[in-house]
């Protein structure tokens, strides 16, 4: 149930289902399945609700304060294994985009003041290394920004920016992306990936119309699908994909340009680990990469 009571505090904290939803990676309605399961648990309501708005009742309220401690609680739970971390192994949660490039830099460097650290790395998609994370299974993660507010018990460090562009088979002739993209079959990043819901939100804003052909999680992928002929798609120029194909043509978006942030995301409680801590000081040393100038 400590999945139900996160998400009770959420919505207690921003007032609604779907803020709460925005905030823990969760749609709408598997924020309401939680609660009302946490209900049924509990056998009685927690939520005055309207069309708008959800508003903790008395019993809520109370509830609420039980909430906070067991989640605290847990959290230091999940820690106590791991509180030798300096002496032990260290776990560092990262996708597959910076394994080859800027955390291969880091580690170059972290080698040569903690020769003899055990490290493991565990790769994932940025909202499994949050929830991993969150449970205390590693101990930093290097990921896309949330596209939500973080808890408070997790902190940011911003790394990288790197610019999304258009991408065509270099047959392409024209840098018309808007028409092209209408066009042309797309290859959609994944839209619940943290970056694919910037893609989703970008050609919203945007209103653009897509013939989506093939949607995925990975961009490595969508970049040979491309070279490939198989359609055209928007993507961050990260510098493991470069150089790109030979077939494959970028286009800028110019001022209609907009960037996924790479960060380190950690437990407040593991940010003094002194590991911890060299580690974050040479992914900061190591992040000079700057793919917007491409």
């Amino acid at each position: 149930m400590i999945t139900e009571l996160r998400t009770l505090i959420a919505v207690s904290q921003l007032g609604t289902f779907a803020a709460a939803g925005d905030r823990i990676g969760l749609t709408q309605s598997a924020v309401s399945s939680q609660i009302k399961r946490l209900e049924e648990s509990l056998g009685f309501p927690l939520f005055d609700r309207t069309a708008r708005s959800a508003t903790l009742n008395a019993a809520g309220s109370t509830i609420l304060s039980k909430a906070e401690e067991i989640v605290r609680l847990f959290n230091e739970l999940a820690d106590l294994p791991n509180e030798l971390t300096d002496h032990g192994l260290l776990r560092i949660g990262a996708i597959s985009s910076v394994q080859s490039t800027l955390l291969t830099r880091a580690l170059r460097a972290l080698r040569k003041s903690h020769p003899t650290l055990p490290i493991k790395v565990i790769p994932g998609v940025s909202m499994q290394l949050m929830n991993q994370l969150d449970a205390g299974e590693i101990d930093l993660a290097i990921m896309i920004r949330p596209p939500f507010g973080l808890l408070p018990e997790l902190k940011w460090h911003p790394l990288i920016r790197e610019p999304f562009v258009f991408i065509a088979p270099a047959t392409t002739t024209t840098n018309d992306w808007s028409d092209l993209i209408q066009s042309a079959p797309f290859l959609r990043y994944e839209r619940t990936s943290f970056g694919g819901r910037q893609v989703e939100r970008f050609l919203q804003s945007k209103h653009l119309a897509v013939h989506d052909s093939v949607e995925l999680d990975d961009i490595q992928g969508i970049v040979r699908m491309v070279a490939s002929g198989l359609g055209v798609a928007l993507i961050p120029m990260a510098e493991t994909y470069l150089p790109l194909p030979k077939e494959v043509r970028a286009i800028s978006l110019e001022e209609h340009t907009f960037y996924r942030e790479i960060g380190i995301l950690q437990r407040a409680q593991k940010a003094s680990l002194h590991s911890v801590l060299h580690l974050c000081n040479c992914l900061r040393d190591a992040s000079t990469f700057d793919s917007s100038s491409l």
